[in-house]
């Protein structure tokens, strides 16, 4: 892969269309971020649970702000590697267009959790094990293999690429119309969901495969060939600074939420933290934070600390393995590529992450519920798509958003528009919705 074709400002869905302002002021992967920033399903995950109950008396993140944070992190991860690479390549044509890393790599990194449904990760699985093993299991019959596979190893990272891509219901064609680059960028599975495997990974449903081709092959992202036809790429390689950033925020900033609320104690996270470093700034991080009273501040102040250092050791990681990177041959992750202090540090807050905070009660009782809420409303929305001539079908259905095409001649179709509108939804939309068609709560009078 080249770094010339690599970085395109070309916007999907308007590739005829020349901007007169372009090269004025923003970049147009700036104004991705911008327009990312101003939309409706951005503002939507203020309220989708990260990890920990919304909202608290104790402020912990939600999906909004674990964006953010990941798309600064991103950022400076890739201007990093932008600096080296702009050395290396100077005497290249293209190498300005380097500079434009940080700008696609925070606009990526703000994208990437925009398909998650309410309710955290368990969200994903909740959508899958219904089509699995639920009450949409019956449905296998009347479509092709392909399209069944995007249901039950539905994927949030598929679902982003669609919600920026695919023309709704009175929308634009084009999606979003955001720029190939910071597409690409966000599909850290470049292949339909026949490859799905053990984890259910992919980049894009059957309904968006030529989008995704399209993109992939414009940048000349190296495909793969596979005996069956199937689609493989190798990933654009801005994804694995992505990948990293949003592996480095919700490890950390879990831990520290966490201790926020009690359920990691002060001892235990220093701890944790302090493993990243060793010798002189080892020393120098205890001399600070001997100055610091507040358990709170010296905890953000270790954080900080951390995130510096693994971003650093991940563009390094980038540089030193960006021929491998380009000729998708790299595998694994830049994380995986830390010297062995940082990496064993990583692994252990990872361990712990999942030992005392994943299982946390708080954190299952969210899991319980949410997978209660999305199945039930899994099964009424589907129930009225197959069955749309019902009196309830009717009156359900006249209630979903416009833009969800429920009515679509094609039952895969129809489906997808109920996962789309059942994805978007926040957690407190999920849950009232949930309670009316329960006849818990009814409109005021």
């Amino acid at each position: 892969m080249e770094w010339a074709k690599l970085i395109n400002d070309t916007r999907f869905g308007l590739e005829d269309y020349q901007d007169p302002k372009k090269g004025l002021g923003r970049s147009d992967f700036r104004r991705d971020y911008d327009r990312l920033v101003f939309s409706s399903p951005f503002r939507r995950l203020q309220n989708k649970t990260q990890v920990f109950p919304l909202p608290g008396s104790i402020f912990v993140h939600n999906r909004l702000t674990h964006s953010l944070e990941v798309a600064c992190v991103g950022k400076s991860m890739a201007d990093h590697v932008s600096a080296s690479l702009r050395q290396k390549y100077a005497s290249e044509p293209w190498s300005h267009n380097l500079t434009d890393m940080g700008d696609i790599v925070a606009a990526a990194c703000l994208a990437h959790d925009l398909g998650n449904p309410p309710f955290g990760h368990s969200g994903e699985k909740t959508i899958s094990a219904f089509f699995r093993e639920g009450a949409g299991a019956q449905l296998e019959s009347q479509m092709s293999a392909r399209q069944w596979q995007d249901f039950v190893n539905f994927d949030g990272n598929a679902n982003a690429f669609r919600l920026l891509t695919h023309q709704f219901n009175g929308r634009r064609e084009g999606g979003f119309a955001m720029t190939y680059s910071t597409l690409a960028s966000i599909v850290k599975y470049p292949y339909d969901s026949s490859h799905a495997g053990g984890k259910g990974k992919f980049g894009f449903f059957c309904s968006e495969r030529e989008s995704f081709l399209r993109v992939a092959e414009t940048l000349g992202m190296k495909r793969i060939p596979q005996d069956d036809g199937t689609i493989v790429y190798a990933r654009h390689p801005l994804v694995y600074i992505v990948e990293a950033a949003d592996d480095i925020c919700y490890e950390v900033m879990d831990i520290e939420d966490a201790h926020k609320l009690k359920i990691l104690s002060t001892g235990e996270v220093i701890s944790a933290f302090l493993d990243f470093f060793e010798g002189e700034r080892h020393q120098r991080i205890i001399t600070v934070m001997d100055r610091i009273d507040d358990p709170n501040e010296k905890i953000g102040y270790l954080r900080s600390c951390v995130i510096g250092q693994l971003v650093d050791r991940c563009a390094e990681a980038f540089i030193s393995n960006e021929q491998a990177i380009l000729d998708g041959t790299f595998s694994g992750t830049l994380l995986q590529q830390l010297p062995e202090r940082e990496r064993s540090a990583f692994a252990r807050c990872n361990s712990l992450s999942w030992s005392r905070i994943y299982n946390a009660p708080d954190v299952v009782d969210i899991d319980l519920a949410g997978n209660r809420i999305i199945t039930f409303l899994l099964e009424k929305l589907v129930e009225a798509v197959t069955h749309p001539d019902l009196y309830y079908s009717r009156l359900l259905l006249s209630q979903v958003p416009q833009q969800y095409d429920v009515h679509a001649p094609e039952l895969y179709d129809r489906l997808l528009a109920v996962v789309d509108h059942v994805a978007a939804m926040t957690d407190v939309y999920a849950l009232n919705l949930y309670r009316k068609l329960c006849g818990h709560t009814l409109p005021a009078v």
